[in-house]
C-alpha cells in the first residue's frame, strides 16, 4: 500500500470479468454496520464507454468526450443505501466509498493501474440514468483501470504524526 499511486495513464490490459469478480468479493469485506451491503458496482467496457462519452458530449453540447476512453475498464462505484434506524445514509455512503478504495488497492496489487475519477458528471441525472441508478442511489465516481505503465518516483510518505493525535485530556 505504501507504493500505491494513482495511474492517470494506463495501457489496454485489464482484468477479465471473472478476475474482477474475485477482487470485488474481497473488496466487499469492508466494515459494514448491520451488513446492509449499501453499494454496487457498474462495469463499463468497450461500447459502454463510448455511450458514456457520447452522453458527456450531449451534456456539454460538444463532441463526445475522450475521458471515458482513457482506460479499457471503468468501474462505477454506487452508493445504494437502505433505510435503517441505526445506520444513517452518510455511513452507508462511507461503506460504498470503502469498497471502491479497497477495490482500487486490490487492482493495484494485482498489477493494474487505477485512478478514481469524480467530477460534475457523477451528480448528473442523465449519467445516473445511463448507469441504471435508482432514485435513492448515488454515483460516487469511477475507477479507471488498465495495464500499469512504468511507475513514477515513489510518493512522498505520509507524516503519520500530523494526522494521529491523542484524545484530549480532561482539565
Amino acid at each position: 500500500m505504501l507504493a500505491r499511486r494513482s495511474s492517470p495513464k494506463v495501457t489496454d490490459a485489464s482484468p477479465t470479468h471473472e478476475e474482477l469478480l474475485d477482487l470485488v468479493a474481497a473488496a466487499g469485506r469492508v466494515a459494514d454496520h448491520a451488513n446492509l451491503a449499501p453499494w454496487r458496482l457498474v462495469e463499463l467496457r468497450g461500447d459502454d464507454r463510448v455511450r458514456f462519452a457520447e452522453a458527456i458530449g450531449r451534456i456539454n453540447g460538444t463532441e463526445p468526450s475522450d475521458k471515458p476512453l482513457r482506460a479499457p475498464l471503468l468501474i462505477a462505484i454506487v452508493s445504494s443505501p437502505t433505510p435503517h434506524p441505526k445506520v444513517p445514509t452518510w455511513e452507508q455512503e462511507a461503506v460504498a466509498s470503502g469498497v471502491g478504495h479497497i477495490l482500487s488497492l486490490l487492482l493495484d496489487e494485482a498489477g493494474y493501474g487505477v485512478i478514481w475519477r469524480t467530477g460534475p458528471f457523477a451528480a448528473s441525472p442523465e449519467i445516473a440514468d445511463l448507469h441504471g441508478l435508482a432514485d435513492s442511489e448515488k454515483l460516487m465516481g469511477w475507477l479507471y483501470v488498465g495495464g500499469r505503465t512504468e511507475r513514477d518516483t515513489p510518493r512522498r510518505q505520509v507524516d503519520a504524526g500530523r494526522f494521529l493525535t491523542r484524545f484530549p485530556t480532561a482539565d
